[in-house]
C-alpha cells in the first residue's frame, strides 16, 4: 500500500472513531443529533435552546476534551516509543526508557502530598519527568563507552531511583485521603481532563510530535549505527539529544493529562512497524495515527464496559499484554 493511502486511510478511520466515540456514553446520542447541534452552533440550524445547552454540556464540556486528550496521548506515546526504538535499535524500548514516566509519577505523588492545588500537582509532574531524564543523561555522560548503552543504564538507574522515591511518598501519605488519590492517579485515566488542561498541554505536545516527525529522516540514519551516521555528516549527539528532549516533553505531558498509561508506547510502534515497515518517514505518522485511534477506543471501553469507569491504565495493560504476546512471533518484521 502506498504511503499516501496508508495515511489517508488511517485519518479517515480516526475521524470515524472520534465521531462514534462522541455518540457513546451513559447518555447516548445519535450522529444526527450531533450534526444538528453542530449546524445550530454554526448558525445553520435551529435546535431548541434547552436541548442545545444539554448537547453543549455533553459534547463540548465532557466528551470532546476527553476524546482529544486520548488522541493526543495515544499519538504522543506511540511516536516517542517508535522514535526511541529506532534510535536505540531495540524493539523492547518504550517512552519510559530514560525514567520520564517514573519521574513524572513521583512528581505527581509529591505534588499531591505538598499541595491541594491541581496546577501545582501538574507542574510538579512535568518538572520531575524532565528531571529524571536529565539524571539519565547526566549519568551516561559520566562514563566512557557505548553512548546508547550508557543512556540505557542511566535510564535504569534514574527510573529505579524515582520508583523508590514514589514508594516512599506513598508510605508517608495520609492513608485516608492522599494515598487513595495517588493510587488512583497512577492507574491512569481521563476523567479529570477539562478544556483548560487540554488547551495548555496540546500546543507543546503538538509541537513535540511535529518535531519528532520532522526528524524522521535522521532517525533512519541513526538506526544504521553511530559510525555510519557520522560518516554521512550527521551530528549524532545533537540529533539524539533533540529527539530525547521532545520525546521527554510529550511523554511527561501525557502523565500530566492522564496519569500512568502503560504499554501504548511499546505495542503500537510494533504494530505500525509491521504495517508500514522500517522507514521512519512513514512509520512515525502511522504510529501516531494508530496510537490515537487505539487509545480513543480503549478509553471508550474503560468508561462503558461496566457501570463504573475502569482506570485507563488498567485497560491498556490488560489489552496490551496479550496483544504483545501475539505480535512477538512477528516482532522481527519491519526491522530489516
Amino acid at each position: 500500500m502506498k504511503n499516501g493511502v496508508w495515511i489517508s486511510s488511517l485519518l479517515l478511520l480516526l475521524l470515524v472513531t472520534v465521531l462514534v466515540s462522541l455518540t457513546l456514553g451513559k447518555y447516548p446520542l445519535s450522529l444526527g443529533e450531533i450534526f444538528d447541534y453542530l449546524a445550530t452552533a454554526s448558525g445553520f440550524g435551529s435546535m431548541d435552546g434547552q436541548r442545545s445547552i444539554i448537547m453543549k454540556n455533553i459534547l463540548v464540556d465532557i466528551r470532546l476534551p476527553r476524546i482529544l486528550a486520548a488522541m493526543l496521548i495515544g499519538a504522543a506515546l506511540s511516536v516517542s516509543g517508535a522514535a526511541f526504538q529506532s534510535m536505540f535499535i531495540n524493539p523492547l524500548v518504550s517512552p519510559s526508557l530514560l525514567g520520564v514516566l517514573s519521574g513524572a509519577s513521583f512528581g505527581a505523588a509529591a505534588g499531591m502530598i505538598i499541595s491541594n492545588n491541581w496546577i501545582m500537582v501538574q507542574a510538579s509532574t512535568f518538572l520531575f519527568g524532565f528531571l529524571a531524564v536529565l539524571l539519565s543523561v547526566g549519568i551516561a555522560r559520566l562514563y566512557r563507552g557505548d553512548r546508547l548503552l550508557m543512556l540505557l543504564l542511566g535510564g535504569i538507574i534514574s527510573g529505579s531511583l524515582f520508583t523508590s522515591l514514589l514508594s516512599t511518598v506513598k508510605y508517608v501519605a495520609d492513608p485516608y485521603n492522599q494515598l487513595p488519590a495517588i493510587v488512583f492517579w497512577l492507574m491512569g485515566g481521563l476523567s479529570m481532563v477539562d478544556g483548560k488542561t487540554l488547551l495548555v498541554a496540546s500546543l507543546p505536545m503538538g509541537i513535540g510530535i511535529l518535531v519528532i516527525l520532522t526528524l524522521s529522516p535522521y532517525l533512519n540514519i541513526l538506526s544504521m549505527g553511530d559510525d555510519e551516521a557520522k560518516s554521512m555528516g550527521v551530528n549524532v549527539g545533537g540529533i539524539r539529544m533533540t529527539l530525547i528532549f521532545f520525546a521527554t516533553l510529550v511523554s511527561a505531558l501525557t502523565v500530566v493529562m492522564g496519569g500512568m498509561i502503560a504499554w501504548v508506547g511499546l505495542i503500537i510502534p510494533h504494530l505500525a512497524r509491521m504495517l508500514a515497515g522500517p522507514d521512519n518517514r512513514l512509520l512515525l505518522p502511522v504510529a501516531a495515527l494508530i496510537g490515537a485511534i487505539y487509545l480513543i477506543a480503549v478509553d471508550d471501553i474503560s468508561r462503558l464496559l461496566f457501570s463504573v469507569e475502569i482506570p485507563l491504565g488498567i485497560v491498556t495493560s490488560l489489552v496490551g499484554i496479550p496483544f504483545f504476546v501475539l505480535v512477538l512471533k512477528n516482532a522481527r518484521k519491519g526491522w530489516g
